[in-house]
């Protein structure tokens, strides 16, 4: 078989993406569910992505069309895949997510408006005890994210923020720059990659960035700075040279932001990510541990590790991470 025959016989992947919205009272945890006439079904808010969007983007858009809440990413969960009636394959990818408050208001400010969809679409939103929004789902497959949410919550590993490590975007060629590595550029391409981390960063909910001192870690953050309209912290810990010098050092500033109850960015440099990942690692169980990046370059430029922290008895723990490219305009 041809692969262009392969091709063709391949069934199209939908990509779809949303949210399974929660909040606690009562000492009772609670899930938002969407009801859609159209079906008469109740279930997660979730759409298809749009052409030229991520499904970071769809997820918190569709979930502010759906529901009327602005929404910060939490850990990703199970996602679904199944058929549909004209042959073409379904894949949902779901994460755990809270409704923004005061201290989302910088990421709120980088993201486009989401106007409400029609009563036509979505006619209701209700908030359900977990246990009887198990049972309310129209769909057994809702099923299984639901179980991932309860089982976090009840391990006191739900809650979480996020630390977005950023490797910086492309730049200048070392032996094609005559400045130093103090001023040395991002290309165009480079450019493109930070403009493209916007909606990424917002999604998570950043409202603190802390970057190297180098330009190009600089320029990488300042899209989003911009778009936010927070001040960036420079650290010189997180350069190169400061690293080469003192890795302890980094490691302990990667410890603070672990220690802090905000979403946070830290933006720096090929060489100075594993001494990055090793104190994620240390803060992790064996399999978040061993699903960590263990190669080189630990991500390309631009790409960001999202590594999603409970503030637990024992201090910080990751419960999850996971890897975005920008998708660059």
């Amino acid at each position: 078989m041809s692969r262009a025959q392969a091709q063709v016989r391949a069934p199209m992947i939908v990509e779809a993406a949303g949210a399974l919205v929660w909040r606690v009272r009562q000492e009772r945890l609670q899930v938002a569910l969407v009801h859609r006439p159209r079906y008469g079904d109740w279930s997660w808010p979730k759409g298809k992505v749009d052409p030229g969007e991520t499904v970071l983007a769809c997820a918190i858009r569709e979930v502010a069309e759906e529901t009327g809440h602005d929404v910060v990413l939490g850990m990703p969960l199970p996602g679904l895949e199944y058929g549909l009636s004209d042959g073409r394959r379904k894949r949902v990818h779901y994460w755990a997510a809270q409704v923004a408050g005061r201290p989302d208001a910088a990421a709120l400010r980088a993201r486009p408006p989401a106007p409400p969809v029609s009563p036509k679409e979505i006619d209701q939103l209700r908030w359900f005890d977990a246990d009887v929004a198990f049972k309310r789902l129209t769909r057994p497959d809702d099923q299984q994210p639901l179980d991932e949410l309860v089982e976090a919550y009840a391990r006191d590993r739900l809650d979480t923020r996020a630390v977005v490590v950023v490797r910086h975007g492309t730049a200048r060629r070392r032996a094609d720059w005559k400045g130093t590595e103090l001023d040395r550029p991002l290309t165009p391409e480079g450019h493109r990659q930070a403009r493209a981390l916007v909606p990424i960063l917002s999604t998570f909910g950043v409202g603190r960035m802390v970057t190297s001192a180098w330009a190009r870690c600089i320029s990488t953050v300042a899209p989003y700075a911009e778009a936010a309209q927070v001040v960036p912290e420079v650290s010189a810990i997180l350069t190169e040279s400061q690293h080469s010098t003192s890795p302890a050092r980094v490691a302990a500033e990667v410890r603070t932001l672990l220690e802090a109850h905000a979403d946070v960015a830290l933006c720096t440099h090929r060489p100075v990510l594993p001494t990055v990942v090793d104190v994620l690692a240390q803060h992790a169980g064996r399999e978040i541990a061993d699903s960590l990046p263990i190669d080189d370059p630990f991500l390309h430029p631009g790409q960001v590790l999202v590594a999603h922290v409970a503030q637990t008895h024992k201090g910080p723990r990751v419960v999850a991470t996971e890897t975005h490219r920008p998708h660059e305009a």
